[in-house]
């Protein structure tokens, strides 16, 4: 009975997908229905009683071209998800102009797709090298940008050196911005260029690489991240702290206490005494003790009081 159940599961599965693939072969654009079938037991034993046109589907071809040629969000995003593995290279050239879609989300999708394909994108003269030269070329500092975060979706290491000079060299703090953010995704500092663009002129530079450098296993410019506690900028001094606080950076402790003792803003004392808590020095508890008690803030008293319990 039981093998008898199971050819019947079986054939139930086969004939579903069937008739999905003969629907795609009428709709060329339509999704084809995943119906797993090496343990032979169908559709029902992997999704049960969810409806056939709810569960998951891989995009074919042409879904995944027209997909991207809308430009939609929610239709290139699922479109690309479900087509990881649909090798297609009439498809790359649809896909690699989202790499510069004003959408985010797009603009993610695409590169994920992209970096998974065996042919088509990083070889001579492909997408791969292309985005490469916008970075380095490219009369547009947006377009620049959008290549530059790119090639730290993209997880291949020529992006490394590219972004490296894009940081070092571009006149547009947009493009040194999403470089250094790159730079994180790549988990590399580019030959100390990171470190160098903690110095930037520009506060959207040095936020953008002070939160690249939290990513980065082997980063080492502690003393210039603990420079920026004291910037102009508030967000700058607030990612500063911020940072050292998520390396555990005790060597900083009386840095990060002076900050939350003295900074001007209560977003950034709050944060100090935070990271002064997850250093766990108990040298800062008198100091800690004083702040919980007459900072003009409540919410960093709050953070004083927690900061103290974890000493």
């Amino acid at each position: 009975m039981r093998k008898s159940n199971l050819f019947q599961l079986a054939v139930g599965g086969f004939l579903a997908a069937a008739a999905t693939l003969s629907s795609g072969d009428a709709h060329s654009g339509a999704p084809r229905q995943v119906t797993p079938n090496s343990s032979g037991h169908g559709f029902a034993s992997v999704y049960g009683d969810i409806p056939a046109d709810q569960a998951e589907a891989l995009s074919t071809a042409d879904r995944i071209k027209s997909a991207a040629a809308s430009g939609a969000p929610t239709l290139v995003w699922e479109a690309l998800e479900h087509g990881e593995k649909v090798e297609c290279l009439d498809c790359i050239g649809a896909v690699a102009p989202l790499l510069y879609d004003s959408n985010a989300k797009n603009r993610e999708i695409a590169a994920w797709w992209l970096r998974r394909r065996i042919f088509g994108v990083f070889g001579q003269g492909e997408v791969y090298q292309q985005t490469i030269g916008v970075l380095a070329s490219d009369g547009d500092p947006m377009r620049r940008a959008y290549a530059a975060y790119a090639l730290g979706e993209f997880f291949a290491t020529p992006g490394i050196a590219a972004c490296a000079q894009a940081l070092a060299s571009d006149a547009d703090p947009r493009v040194r911005a999403a470089a250094a953010s790159a730079l994180g995704r790549l988990n590399d500092d580019g030959g100390g260029a990171l470190g160098t663009a903690l110095g930037d002129t520009d506060a959207s530079v040095k936020t953008a690489a002070l939160r690249a450098a939290a990513r980065i296993n082997t980063f080492s410019g502690l003393s210039s991240v603990a420079a920026l506690t004291m910037d102009a900028d508030v967000g700058v001094r607030r990612s500063a702290v911020e940072v050292l606080d998520g390396l555990k950076a005790t060597d900083t402790v009386m840095v990060v206490l002076a900050v939350a003792e003295k900074d001007s803003d209560p977003g950034v004392r709050a944060a100090a005494c935070h990271a002064l808590g997850t250093f766990g020095d108990a040298t800062t508890l008198v100091a800690l003790q004083g702040i919980a008690k007459s900072d003009p803030d409540t919410f960093v008293r709050d953070q004083a009081q927690i900061a103290l319990r974890r000493l």
